[in-house]
């Protein structure tokens, strides 16, 4: 995102470096791998849950651990790595130090939306994120989308990642909106700021928990997040939580 006052930070290409699909009625993106960073908004304060997904060590999408092993993001920052080493950065607000280093070992897409979950070497104790339920979130509610995406729309989105996490408001529009694969989604427009390149994954919180994944955004005014509320019994099939 693009904040206010001195940095920002979701977007997608043709497999260079970063991620977040563009929505279906954008512009073409910036030439950029994979998501969107919170473009606008400000830096976040306090997220242990927070994970930054590194490809052969490239800075990538953005996740959020939400028990010892498991940690939630989106599909395709998963997918589009194939036969790469993925690591996670995990309770650090800075995506170049501290917190934990965790790498993947296994993981699981959901058949009808960009929704992933992974499963990392061992296990990180931290506050966990929690997910949403019905009713935690709602046409006209102003929601929270954190990310380390691109700061940036005039260059490759890989070129200007947020190091600090990244926290935006955004105003759901729709509960019933589609992700990239067409799966059920959370629509919402720009508030304060939005997603792009590298916020991809990045979870979207209401009422205090996630409410969906970022998948989509034009990078100037409307994004799309995966529903995990919808999609809220395939993540406990997979990781029990």
């Amino acid at each position: 995102m693009r904040i206010r006052s001195a940095v920002a930070g979701l977007a997608l290409s043709a497999l260079a470096a970063v991620g977040l699909m563009p929505a279906a009625t954008a512009a073409p993106a910036p030439d950029s791998d994979a998501g969107i960073d919170v473009i606008g908004g400000d830096f976040a304060t306090d997220a242990p849950w927070a994970a930054r997904l590194f490809t052969d060590g490239q800075q990538f999408c953005t996740a959020a651990i939400i028990a010892p092993t498991y940690i939630l993001t989106a599909e395709h920052c998963l997918t589009q790595t194939a036969g790469t080493t993925i690591t996670f950065r995990i309770g650090s607000l800075d995506q170049t130090s501290g917190g934990e280093l965790a790498t993947m070992v296994e993981y699981w897409t959901n058949s009808e939306a960009d929704i992933g979950v992974a499963r990392i070497d061992h296990p990180v104790y931290t506050t966990y994120a929690q997910l949403g339920g019905p009713g935690d979130v709602q046409v006209s509610d102003i929601v929270q989308v954190y990310g380390w995406g691109a700061t940036c729309t005039d260059r490759p989105e890989i070129e200007c990642q947020s190091q600090l996490l990244k926290v935006a408001d955004v105003k759901v529009n729709t509960l019933k909106g589609s992700d990239y694969k067409g799966g059920v989604a959370i629509c919402a427009h720009s508030v304060d700021g939005i997603s792009a390149g590298g916020d991809s994954g990045g979870p979207m919180f209401a009422s205090g928990s996630i409410v969906g994944v970022a998948s989509t955004s034009d990078r100037r005014k409307r994004t799309c997040y995966a529903s995990t509320v919808y999609y809220r019994d395939w993540i406990f099939s997979v990781s029990g939580v």
